[in-house]
């Protein structure tokens, strides 16, 4: 067997990493509310719906199921290039800005360590896929959008990338990569993902909302904060 060989069948180290508040400094569903208000797409009264969803996810008192659906309905026929160009051009102007640069640094210490390093967003490709290519991670989860013939359908494919979601959809890049968790770090500052700090040698709460610094305080994990950067505001 060939060193390289060798050093593949290892058991590997995963770094996993949440999106929102955790490698960026914005809620991107809350941007996106903002960016469309701004633009005239919305009104006041869906503003305030947009604000009292954020709510609800951040207490876990979301379905998150029936929410995605509704939203995802307005998407029902339109064209998929279309909205990755628009998503491209939002999230140059809005998402980039947003980027901690310690959390850049967590990722790049961790390519350098030799670790699997991955995004775990319930969010959709269209924000994760930028992300993912300005840090150089190669590896990335999200929530999947059913298209045929180029066009949304209006469904998602279940399961949402969202609390047990985001391990269904990691179990598969853990097979491939030969991942060891009891050896794996996972970054994130809500409380929706207890199911995958629970499984990871290494839970890290990053900017926790309040029902997380409270467990993480239980429970002894490692808690940081994050300096915004100065342009991430809006």
């Amino acid at each position: 067997m060939s060193e390289a060989a060798v050093v593949r069948a290892r058991p590997r180290v995963g770094a996993f990493f949440d999106m929102d508040k955790t490698l960026i400094a914005q809620n991107t569903g809350t941007l996106l509310m903002k960016h469309r208000y701004e633009r005239g797409e919305i009104g006041n009264l869906d503003l305030l719906k947009g604000v009292a969803v954020y709510l609800q996810y951040k207490l876990g008192v979301l379905d998150i199921r029936s929410w995605a659906q509704s939203v995802l309905a307005e998407y029902r026929g339109k064209d998929e290039a279309e909205i990755e160009k628009q998503a491209r051009e939002w999230f140059d102007a809005l998402i980039e800005p947003a980027l901690y640069p310690e959390a850049e640094q967590l990722v790049r210490e961790h390519d350098a360590a030799g670790h699997v390093v991955a995004i775990v967003s319930g969010a959709t490709k269209f924000v994760v896929r930028p992300l993912a290519a300005r840090l150089g991670i190669r590896h990335m989860l999200y929530t999947r959008l059913e298209v045929e013939g180029g066009c949304f359908t209006g469904r998602v494919i279940d399961p949402i990338c969202f609390e047990e979601g985001k391990i269904y959809w990691l179990q598969q890049l853990i097979e491939e990569e030969g991942i060891d968790l009891a050896k794996s770090y996972f970054y994130t500052d809500s409380i929706t993902d207890r199911p995958l700090l629970d499984l990871v040698a290494h839970p890290i709460a990053v900017n926790p909302d309040p029902m997380l610094y409270r467990e993480a305080a239980r429970r002894g994990w490692p808690v940081r904060f994050f300096t915004p950067p100065p342009r991430s505001g809006r």
